[in-house]
Formats: C-alpha cells, sequence, structure tokens
C-alpha cells in the first residue's frame, strides 16, 4: 500500500518530541535492549486507503503486547466468548501486566483479563493446533489475513531472548496449571507465547490491523468481513479499558480511542470509523508505554477531536 509523507504529521511528530521527557528501550528483554531509543515512526491509514506517515515506517519491531488484541480475536473466532471467558476475566487492573496478586486474591483464581500477561497466557492456551509449530503458524495466518501482508512471520532472536528471560512468566503459568486455568506443559506453552510476542511488522502492517478493528472487522479495500464484528467489539473494548497497561484510565481521559501498546514501543491505534494508527517509538515511560508515541496520541486527539467519549 502507498504512502505519503505528510509534513503536518512530521510537525506533531517534533512537537511530541520536545514535549516529552526521555524514555529507555525495554531492557530486560535483552533483543529489545538493542533498539535505537531515538527512532520514531507513525502511519495512518483510513478507510478509503488513504495512507499517510511519517519517519522511518519501514522499519520493523515486534508486536509484544498488541499481540494479544490479536490472539484474543483468534480465540474467540476458535472457541466462542463463553468458554473464552471461563478462563479470563472482563475487568481492568490497576496493577502492573506482570503481576501475580490478583491472581492469589481472585476466587476463582482466573487472570482479571486478557491484557495482563497471566489473562495473554490463558488466551494462548486456547489457541487451536497439535504442535507449537502448528499453533504459531495458525496464529501467523490470522495476522497475515488482517495486515493484508503474507510475509509477516515472527523473530526468532527475540523469540528466544524473551523464552530465556521469561521465568516471572514461568510462574504465572504454573500458578494457573496449580488452579486448572491451563492444562498443557508450561514450556510448550511459554514457546508459542514467546514467539506470538515475536511477530514483527513495520507501522503500516499495524496500521493496517487497526483500520480492520475501526471498520468492526472489515478489510478496508475489498469490504470483506475478516472477523465477526462481535469479535472486533469486544477487543476494542479491552483496548479501552486495558490496552495501555496500568495508565489505561489516564489514556482513556487524555486520547480516548481504543489502542493496545507493546514494550517494543509499538502502539496500534483505532479510531472508530475513521482510520487505523501504527506507532514505534522504542523509548518508554516508567509504564512501558512509548513515550513520545503517546505525547503524538494525545495531540492528534486534541486537534482533531478523536476521543469516542
Amino acid at each position: 500500500m502507498p504512502c505519503q509523507t505528510n509534513s503536518e504529521l512530521n510537525e506533531l511528530i517534533l512537537q511530541a518530541k520536545r514535549e516529552t521527557e526521555g524514555g529507555r528501550v525495554a531492557d530486560y528483554i535483552p533483543a529489545l535492549a538493542k533498539a535505537n531509543p531515538a527512532d520514531f515512526s507513525v502511519a495512518i491509514i483510513h478507510p478509503d486507503g488513504l495512507c499517510i506517515s511519517a519517519g522511518d515506517i519501514d522499519k520493523k519491531f515486534t508486536l509484544q503486547s498488541i499481540s494479544k488484541v490479536l490472539t484474543l480475536a483468534l480465540a474467540l473466532c476458535d472457541n466462542g466468548e463463553k468458554y473464552v471467558f471461563s478462563k479470563v476475566g472482563y475487568e481492568p487492573t490497576g496493577d502492573p501486566f506482570n503481576s501475580i496478586i490478583k491472581l492469589e486474591t481472585n476466587n476463582p483464581s482466573k487472570p482479571l483479563n486478557p491484557m495482563i500477561n497471566a489473562g495473554a497466557l490463558a488466551v494462548t492456551h486456547l489457541i487451536k493446533g497439535d504442535s507449537v509449530p502448528d499453533r504459531i503458524e495458525h496464529i501467523l495466518k490470522f495476522v497475515r489475513k488482517l495486515a493484508g501482508n503474507d510475509k509477516i512471520t515472527y523473530s526468532k532472536q527475540v523469540a528466544e531472548s524473551e523464552l530465556a528471560t521469561s521465568n516471572l512468566n514461568r510462574a504465572l503459568c504454573y500458578f494457573m496449571k496449580q488452579h486448572g486455568v491451563i492444562n498443557e506443559e508450561v514450556e510448550e506453552l511459554m514457546d508459542l507465547y514467546t514467539k506470538q510476542c515475536a511477530i514483527e511488522m513495520d507501522c503500516l502492517d499495524l496500521a493496517r490491523i487497526g483500520v480492520v478493528f475501526s471498520l468492526d472487522g472489515k478489510d478496508p479495500q475489498s469490504g470483506e468481513q475478516l472477523l465477526p464484528a462481535e469479535v472486533a467489539r469486544l477487543c476494542k473494548t479491552f483496548m479501552v479499558t486495558c490496552g495501555m497497561y496500568n495508565a489505561s484510565g489516564e489514556f482513556a481521559i487524555r486520547v480516548g480511542i481504543p489502542a493496545k501498546s507493546g514494550v517494543s514501543g509499538a502502539i496500534m491505534g483505532s479510531v472508530p470509523n475513521q482510520f487505523g494508527i501504527g506507532i514505534y517509538g522504542p523509548a518508554l515511560n516508567d509504564i512501558g508505554n512509548s513515550s513520545t508515541g503517546i505525547r503524538l496520541l494525545e495531540i492528534l486527539s486534541e486537534k482533531y477531536s478523536l476521543s469516542m467519549f
């Protein structure tokens, strides 16, 4: 999809950078620590195919927690809402995304929502397939369809780096296995989950997925229903209530659009019936969201009245 560079968007990026205090890359995952904190790019795709961009939109990054939205959509398509939400709840949490606290205090001991790590692991457990290669291919096929890009795959380097350092996620898995939320081998689930988080794309791919969600699951070019409208609605609701880690409430007030971030510095936004947005800026704030990315979305929302509230 051809994309036009946009001088106004570039100026808004410069403004966002001026108004943002630094940030640092996610160095607790060794492969992500290699990112250049000065990188920043954004693409916006409208339903009619108009694409505008600024920065190096060809630079690839891994989805990390943005993948939670996509596997939730796939799990809902495969298993239905009733079964998925027997394993994970609907409620936001003010705790960090990798916290184990609520698992210990909730009864039953299922994760509060699919956007925290415990909930995402429970959802990934539901992905169908006879083996990890089958299941990651099932996820990739779905992501490629949404992005309109058959070349999307995952970064083996990032997946291996995450698998070697994911002991807290292993602890979450073992806790959930003890309480019957999951019933597969923990290392198999961890292998699948780290590959899922390491799915790699650029801002154009991410914006294209964002516009599919903004159109309630429809392909912006062909009009084909790529996923059920109700699944798209559920995912967008979770993006609003839980998508920006434990800063989701403030983001809803200041920006007011469905969005999901990842610790790679990526953000996917879906402005209902208007456009999809893909952002990459690996310098993170203390919460784990792209610092310049958040500020740019605040500026865009204020300037163009994007908030749905």
